[in-house]
C-alpha cells in the first residue's frame, strides 16, 4: 500500500492520480479525506496525535508526507517538529519509506538564485529556520539508518486545484479575473521558477516507486525556462485575454497591507524569494528520468481549461 499524509492538497490530490501508474492500493489520509480514484482508501487522522499518526502509516510500502499547516511561523513552530517526529517514528515502526514533499525555505538569501540538490541549508527566515530543522532531522535519522526516505523539493507552485493556496494564482490569475492588474511583490524583472502541480505530483510519485532514489535529496521537475514577474503576467493576460499589467507591491506597501489581509502579514521575511533571481534547477532529476516537463505555457492553457471546466 502507499499512503499519502495530507491527500487534500493540491499536490496530494494530483499525486493520488499520479500513483495509478504504479499501485491501485492507495491511502488518503487527512482530517475529512475524499476518494480521488474509485478504488482509493480513505482515513482520517488528526495529524496532532501520533497514535492517529502511527496508525494511518500502518501497512504502508510507501509514506508520501504532503501536509501543509496554516501559513503562520506560530503554527510552523508549534506543529512541524513533533509532527516530524511522529511520522519519522511511525515509518520506522512500520517500515514504511518516506517521500517528504519539501519547499526550498531551508535555502536563504542568494543562494536561491540558483537552487540546486546541492545549495547549502541557510534559513534567512523563522519558516525557513523550521524547514531547515525538519529536512537536517529527515538527513539525521537517514545517516543513522533508521529511515528510508526522499526529500523532494518543489519552487512555488500552480495548477487549478486549491488555487488559494498557490502565490501565483492570487496574484496573478485572481485580479485579472476580476479586471483588476495583476499583482508582484517587490521586483517584478528577475526571474522566478514555478512550478506545475501536475508535473511535481508525478515526479514525487516516480521518485517514491524508484527504489534507488531514495536517502537523498531531489529537486522535482519543472520548466527550467525561468520567467519573470512580468512575463508571468504577459503569459496570463494573453491566455485569459485581458489586460497586461501589473502592480509591484514593494516591501513596506506589503508590511502596510499586512495590518488588514492576515495572511500577507506573513510575507515580508520571504520577500528575498522576489527581490532577486529565484531559479530552481532540476536538472539532476530529468537526467536521472529522461523527464520532460511540461512548458510553463501549456501548464498554463491546462490550468485555464480546468478552471473553465470547474467554472
Amino acid at each position: 500500500m502507499q499512503t499519502i499524509l495530507g491527500s487534500g492538497g493540491a499536490i496530494g490530490t494530483d499525486l493520488a492520480r499520479a500513483l495509478t501508474q504504479f499501485t491501485t492500493d492507495i491511502r488518503l489520509v487527512s482530517r475529512n479525506p475524499v476518494k480521488v480514484n474509485v478504488t482509493d482508501r480513505i482515513h482520517a487522522a488528526d495529524f496532532t496525535d501520533a497514535a492517529q499518526i502511527s496508525q494511518a502509516v500502518e501497512g504502508s510500502e510507501i509514506c508520501y508526507l504532503t501536509v501543509g499547516f496554516d501559513y503562520k511561523v506560530k503554527v510552523w513552530q508549534a506543529q512541524w517538529p513533533s509532527f516530524i517526529k511522529n511520522v519519522v517514528d511511525a515509518c520506522v515502526k512500520h517500515k514504511s519509506k518516506l517521500v517528504f514533499f519539501d519547499n526550498v525555505y531551508a535555502i536563504g538569501g542568494n543562494n536561491v538564485n540558483h537552487i540546486t540538490e546541492n545549495s547549502p541549508i541557510s534559513p534567512t527566515s523563522k519558516k525557513g529556520e523550521v524547514r531547515a530543522w525538519i529536512d537536517r532531522y529527515i538527513l539525521e535519522q537517514i545517516e543513522q539508518k533508521q529511515l528510508e526516505a526522499i526529500i523532494a523539493r518543489a519552487p512555488d507552485f500552480f495548477g487549478p486545484i486549491k488555487k488559494q493556496n498557490s502565490l501565483l494564482m492570487n496574484l496573478v490569475y485572481d485580479n485579472l479575473a476580476k479586471g483588476k492588474a495583476a499583482q508582484w511583490f517587490c521586483n517584478a524583472d528577475v526571474v522566478h521558477t514555478m512550478g506545475y502541480c501536475v508535473d511535481l505530483a508525478k515526479g514525487t510519485a516516480l521518485l517514491g516507486n524508484t527504489p534507488d532514489a531514495y536517502n537523498q535529496v531531489w529537486n522535482l521537475p519543472v520548466d527550467m525556462n525561468s520567467l519573470t514577474g512580468r512575463q508571468w503576467v504577459a503569459l496570463f493576460a494573453e491566455a485569459m485575454g485581458a489586460k497586461n499589467e501589473v502592480q509591484v507591491l514593494p516591501l513596506w506597501a506589503l508590511k502596510l497591507l499586512g495590518i488588514f489581509v492576515p495572511i500577507l502579514r506573513e510575507m515580508p521575511e520571504m520577500m528575498y524569494q522576489f527581490d532577486r533571481p529565484y531559479e530552481f534547477d532540476c536538472s539532476k532529476f530529468i537526467q536521472k528520468f529522461n523527464f520532460t516537463p511540461t512548458s510553463n505555457e501549456e501548464a498554463l492553457r491546462e490550468t485555464l481549461k480546468a478552471l473553465r471546466v470547474e467554472g
